[in-house]
């Protein structure tokens, strides 16, 4: 069957559902009904697997009831009802009843699929504290002696130790736990997950009382995250008995510690969350982090103990099935504001402290930067003025030089001089033209003979020169040189090497990305870091178009003439496509899907918060072409990042230093990576 490039099956996220239906006490006719009409609406929104809540079919509210075989023989039928419909709703239901078995009864979760059921999971661990009197009901699963049951004329694997394969989605292996499973030391999913379980699914009642649904969160959201897999968690609603208690229907879905889905609790009707969960991204995780693959051997007794059943789903990949999940746009960036403001704090105190480190262990107390009056090195310069606030030295130790050249815009060289008595830096400006005039002229370059020759030794002699400048006016002033040149620049190969903006003996912005730095500019201006001061030449940095100013233009010299942009493609764009290939590795097609997701026309745009965001709009083509840019220079500028100075890293979406997150030949081919880009269409 062909798949869709426009489907998300294809691209190894799944679409899961946790359905929480009303239900009556001791009514499992109509408990089932209930069921089927959600798992109905489940398949129609494309989703393959369906968690109910803990005892559903029966009501977990039912007492002594359980003990009656009238409820239990009706639960049975309940179960062979959504069998029955399982043949014609493509939908892995998991539901849960009670069970005899060998003179036992059982909390179970029942796996349905296909008209078949695929196994019967008993809960281990049964409360008996508190409001809660399981033991004098059920058995635990510890206490099961049978590993396989008749069940409705099937026969059935029985036992807290199975897991369950999707054969025709590899990555999709689930386990499931009831309820309290999840609230012990170390829950079953913990092990399920090192067994390769990738979706961990709990039937829950779970009551409600005051402060509960936030612990919930913190419970589902941690074991998530530990075990790097996606928690379905869904919990009982209306109909369930107040004789004692209230329950409130709260349902989720965690990915890897992050919050998916998450239902409207107290309401009267039955519903239904869904999320797309990113298997790859998952299994990625799993792949990279070498103490999981520690911890499996460590548990191998427990990981070797489980049992998986294989059966084949339906997917629904021959049709376009677009993402429900949110994707930023600006991965290395926050949309929430108050979140984003907070994230500029740390990754600003990081840079500082860093420095700070660095200036301490050297004994050196002046640092030297050129400043372009652009955003690398404005924010780098800010980086500098907090460090010596705090190693309590005067800012006049940042010995600053501006320099212009033949290209160097009133805009951008104003801006310089102001960025430089805004904070109180040591200011000079040196005009590199004659330097880069007899260095023309000493190789015999045609511009040294009068001809408009702007070829890229014409662009690097200039950058040459400014650096060349820096490390002998460092060794003059006994300071360091402080790098400018940010982490998409280093992707993209966007730097002369050597003795050129390549070149430091530190760099406090390597592993910053550009989208990052202007809102990192902005924050600080609108923050008052630097007190109540005039920071408007902070914003008007933030606004200036980005340039390296290397080739003059052919009108005035108001602005930059050159668009670093219109050769390289849009930073939003290419941060996009650095963040999800050097973060999670996935193929092009794969990050191709997911730009076209988080750019794709919204009438609420990207950030309706912020004012001065600029929402652009990018086609498939767009993105595909810009991906193509972003691949072959990443591949071909590799010899750049064996040999870069020392810098902080900064985040979770790595860094490009060969002694941290990224070690890779300098002579690499990128065919395959081209070749699998060739898979995306253009529209």
């Amino acid at each position: 069957m062909p798949q869709s490039f426009h489907n998300l099956y294809t691209h190894d996220f799944v679409r899961v559902a946790v359905a929480v239906p009303r239900c009556r006490v001791a009514d499992p006719l109509y408990n089932a009904q209930q069921t089927i009409a959600l798992a109905e609406q489940v398949a129609a929104k494309g989703a393959i697997l369906a968690a109910f809540p803990e005892l559903g079919l029966s009501a977990y509210t039912c007492d002594d009831l359980f003990h009656q075989r009238a409820l239990l023989d009706a639960v049975q039928v309940a179960l062979g009802n959504i069998v029955e419909a399982s043949i014609r709703i493509p939908v892995t239901m998991i539901v849960g009843m009670p069970l005899r078995v060998d003179h036992r009864l059982f909390n179970c979760a029942v796996v349905v699929h296909g008209g078949r059921i695929l196994g019967v999971v008993p809960k281990i661990y049964l409360p008996n504290y508190n409001e809660f009197y399981e033991v004098r009901q059920f058995s635990s699963a510890d206490d099961a002696v049978a590993t396989e049951i008749e069940l409705l004329g099937q026969r059935v694997p029985f036992g807290a130790d199975l897991l369950f394969q999707a054969a025709n989605l590899p990555l999709l292996r689930f386990h499931t736990e009831i309820c309290e499973d999840v609230w012990v030391p170390i829950p079953p999913s913990s092990y399920a997950a090192l067994a390769g379980a990738t979706v961990l699914v709990n039937l829950s009642a779970s009551n409600i009382v005051v402060g509960k649904s936030d612990y919930r969160h913190q419970l589902v959201g941690q074991q998530s995250g530990r075990c790097m897999a996606a928690y379905l968690y869904s919990s009982a609603g209306r109909g369930e008995s107040s004789t004692d208690l209230s329950w409130d229907g709260q349902a989720l879905i965690y990915e890897n510690g992050e919050l998916l889905a998450e239902s409207e609790r107290f309401q009267d009707d039955s519903h239904v969350i869904f999320a797309d969960v990113d298997l790859e991204r998952l299994s990625r995780d799993r792949m990279r982090t070498n103490t999981w693959g520690d911890s499996m051997r460590r548990h191998a007794q427990q990981v070797a103990a489980f049992r998986v059943v294989k059966f084949a789903v339906e997917l629904p990949v021959q049709d376009a099935l677009p993402l429900q999940r949110s994707v930023a746009r600006y991965p290395y960036v926050p949309a929430n504001p108050a979140v984003r403001d907070k994230r500029c704090m740390e990754v600003y105190s990081i840079q500082v402290q860093a420095l700070v480190q660095r200036m301490g262990a050297i004994g050196m107390k002046k640092v030297v930067i050129g400043i372009s009056g652009g955003l690398d090195s404005t924010h780098a310069l800010l980086v500098c003025a907090k460090a010596m606030d705090r190693l309590d030295l005067p800012r006049t130790n940042i010995l600053a030089y501006t320099m212009p050249g033949f290209a160097t815009s009133t805009r951008t060289l104003e801006q310089a001089r102001k960025l430089m008595e805004f904070v109180g830096c040591t200011a000079h400006e040196i005009d590199i033209r004659p330097s880069c005039i007899q260095m023309l002229k000493d190789i015999g370059h045609p511009y040294s003979e009068g001809a408009e020759q702007y070829d890229v030794t014409f662009e690097n002699v200039q950058a040459g020169e400014r650096t060349s400048h820096l490390f002998r006016l460092a060794n003059h002033h006994n300071g360091i040189v402080i790098g400018t040149g940010d982490l998409s620049e280093l992707a993209l190969g966007w730097c002369t090497y050597g003795v050129g903006d390549h070149m430091s003996h530190y760099n406090v912005n390597a592993s910053v990305p550009k989208t990052l730095i202007s809102h990192l500019v902005r924050w600080v201006a609108e923050s008052r870091q630097f007190g109540e001061g005039d920071s408007q030449v902070l914003l008007d940095v933030v606004n200036t178009e980005i340039s390296p100013e290397l080739v003059p233009g052919k009108a005035n010299d108001t602005a930059p003439a050159q668009s670093t942009q219109s050769v390289i493609g849009p930073y939003e764009l290419q941060d996009f496509n650095l963040y999800y290939t050097l973060r999670f590795g996935f193929a092009p097609a794969k990050v191709a899907f997911l730009a076209l997701h988080a750019w794709k026309d919204r009438s609420s745009g990207a950030w309706p918060e912020d004012a001065h965001v600029v929402r652009n709009q990018y086609t498939l083509k767009d993105i595909k072409q810009n991906l193509g840019i972003f691949l072959r220079r990443f591949f071909q500028s590799q010899f750049k990042r064996t040999c870069v100075p020392n810098a902080p890293k900064v985040g979770s979406g790595g860094s490009l230093s060969p002694r941290g997150d990224w070690r890779a030949p300098s002579d690499a081919e990128s065919v395959v990576w081209m070749e699998n880009l060739k898979t995306v269409p253009d529209a």
